[in-house]
């Protein structure tokens, strides 16, 4: 059973949404359709009562032209914990995937550090992020297929890799509680 804590921080998602959407001059039918998701969808997550998935909210902070993490990190105190299992988690609608931001890049910073659980089951395909994004994936536990579409790399406990995340690639896991964290870096 999962925590409350571990759900996506709606009303994180929502105020973040709308803060970015007037910071670029976009209306509501603009973004939506730049995101290629329904207005209906956008005026749902604006106002905390949609439930976004990673995709949706991919699309988004590509539309925005900002990283994922902007739409989904609250206010940072001095100090933050986050316990294993308790992370603020976002799902994927395509496959057994779930992403939880742990920390943002700070302004002037270029990172964003990530904990992903994945299951066996269908890939989960990511579109290309915002121009100059990089990943670095180290595997924690399990087995996972990932990078850009076309050459993807099996790696195991321990194994690291970076690529281009301003391509189209995918994530894929090869054996049951696979974990891994993922940095994202921006340009």
């Amino acid at each position: 059973m999962e925590s409350e804590r571990a759900t996506a921080p709606l009303d994180v998602i929502a105020a973040s949404i709308r803060r970015e959407r007037d910071r670029v001059g976009l209306s509501l039918t603009e973004l939506a359709r730049q995101a290629g998701i329904a207005k209906s969808t956008l005026s749902q997550l604006e106002s905390g009562t949609g439930n976004p998935s990673v995709e949706t909210l991919w699309a988004l902070g590509v539309a925005l032209g900002v990283p994922f993490s902007r739409l989904v990190d609250p206010p940072r105190p001095a100090v933050r914990v986050v316990r294993s299992g308790e992370w603020p988690a976002v799902r994927s609608e395509q496959a057994h995937f779930t992403g939880a931001l742990l920390a943002s890049c700070p302004p002037g910073a270029r990172r964003d550090i990530y904990v992903i659980t994945l299951e066996p089951g269908s890939p989960r395909k990511a579109e290309a992020h915002i121009p100059g994004t990089v990943e670095h994936l180290v595997v924690s536990t399990g087995r996972v297929r990932t990078g850009p579409v076309g050459e993807q790399v099996d790696l195991g406990p321990g194994d690291y890799i970076r690529f281009p995340g301003d391509v189209p690639h995918s994530y894929q896991a090869l054996a049951a509680d696979t974990i891994a964290v993922l940095v994202m870096e921006h340009v």
